[in-house]
């Protein structure tokens, strides 16, 4: 398997300063990113009633007395004998075990699905998922948030102001990538992702997109109650 040039300390120090240049400005833009965001209108939203465990709940109330809400619309087969959900939002949702600090900023982050709110918590279980789940079967606010049934994944963000509540920022896709460590983690190390459709020098360990992803299988073997 192929491996990087050695080279000596100061040559290799002198490279990492070149990349550091490109690092420094990728954060710089990420920052007038993040700006541009917090000045971004925002839409009102209808009244929605969402069912969580102790059963039907206003998403005014989902925001539990904080201001800001981040919805992470997790994907669903709507199929009864289906044995897993989606791989990827179940990946990405394990990876939030801890969302208390999330508490300093006035602010929660709970997961919805299209899923009957029984089905939804028992696959939740299963994978050893500790967030808060809420359903939008029955409500239109999946498909208003541009995650329909049958439709992908996708994640909101919520502004409450008083009993009134606001869409403020929306991301699907790899925008969502910035939202976990898991990506920022695989992407510092040599061989990166390992994945075809990146640019790596010719030799580097390369699979199909996806190939190194934990399946739902694999989430609930390590996390679920019977890991």
């Amino acid at each position: 398997m192929a491996m990087p040039d050695v080279v000596d300390h100061q040559t290799w120090r002198e490279e990492l300063d070149k990349l550091r240049v490109r690092e420094k400005a990728a954060t710089k833009e990420l920052d007038a990113i993040a700006a541009q965001r917090r000045r971004l209108p925002m839409v009102r939203t209808p009244d929605y009633t969402l069912v969580g465990a102790e059963g039907p709940v206003r998403l005014v109330d989902v925001f539990a007395g904080r201001s800001q809400l981040i919805v992470y619309n997790h994907m669903w087969d709507p199929d009864p004998d289906a044995e897993w959900q989606c791989g990827g939002c179940t990946s990405f949702t394990s990876a939030f075990t801890r969302l208390d600090f999330l508490d300093n900023y006035d602010a929660r982050f709970v997961i919805v699905t299209q899923g009957p709110i029984d089905a939804a918590l028992a696959y939740a279980e299963r994978v050893g998922n500790k967030m808060t789940w809420y359903s939008t079967a029955g409500s239109p606010f999946g498909a208003d948030v541009d995650a329909p049934p049958g439709g992908g994944f996708g994640l909101n963000v919520f502004l409450r102001d008083g009993d009134t509540v606001y869409r403020t920022w929306h991301t699907s896709g790899r925008g969502v990538e910035q939202l976990t460590h898991t990506f920022a983690l695989v992407d510092v190390l040599p061989y990166g992702r390992q994945e075809e459709w990146q640019d790596s020098p010719e030799g580097w360990p390369q699979s199909p997109a996806y190939s190194g992803w934990l399946d739902s299988p694999d989430v609930a073997r390590l996390y679920g109650p019977k890991s």
